[in-house]
């Protein structure tokens, strides 16, 4: 299931309509404060990312992985990064996410009432690389169905906006390492890449 912030709430399953709804109002507002603290982290004001409009885009994705008889042969989703800003995951006690870490791949294991937060790619980009986002897996099992909601903040896709590198990160000793784009023109490139290929590498300077 999938949905995003302008979906009319009586389009959604009237079994769980109350229960999506809140969800949906707090995640938003962690997205804000989290967006927040990452400006701060950059060193600039605490309203910077937030008045770029960087958590306006938000899309709700709920993820239904069944039990797998043979897991070793498949699996749940192959590794990737996240086309979007930021990505808040709510998962079950199930796991079966991995995150990429020294090319070792590390079990995220689920802690009761938890959220998984991922940088996404375009964060990377206006971060000039400050922040760097996380190639992740989900592994199949034998157990289940494991189910996740994945909420994806892609910042202003219409009318199309232009982002990249903050120039407040810019310098002679760190140049921008990336091209300006449009939400929807990078979302494009990342769905049609060749398998392997990052679609940071696309626009990279």
């Amino acid at each position: 299931m999938m949905f995003s912030e302008d979906l009319d709430p009586e389009e959604m399953p009237e079994v769980c309509r109350a229960t999506t709804l809140e969800y949906i109002k707090h995640v938003s507002k962690l997205g804000t404060t989290l967006f927040e603290l990452l400006s701060e982290a950059l060193g600039l004001k605490r309203d910077h990312l937030t008045a770029m409009e960087l958590g306006k885009g938000r899309i709700f994705v709920c993820h239904y992985y069944p039990a797998c008889p043979e897991p070793e042969l498949t699996l749940g989703a192959s590794k990737h990064t996240d086309p979007a800003f930021l990505t808040i995951v709510l998962q079950d006690q199930l796991g079966g996410l991995q995150v990429l870490r020294e090319n070792q791949w590390v079990n995220v294991k689920p802690i009761s009432g938890g959220l998984i937060v991922n940088i996404g790619d375009l964060l990377q980009i206006i971060s000039n690389d400050k922040f760097r986002s996380v190639d992740h897996r989900v592994l199949a099992n034998r157990v289940g169905p494991r189910i996740s909601v994945a909420s994806f903040f892609d910042g202003v896709v219409v009318p199309p906006k232009v982002y990249g590198p903050l120039k407040e990160l810019l310098s002679d000793e760190s140049p921008s390492r990336y091209k300006e784009f449009q939400v929807g023109d990078y979302v494009a490139k990342y769905s049609s890449r060749a398998l392997g290929i990052s679609a940071l590498d696309l626009f990279k300077v």
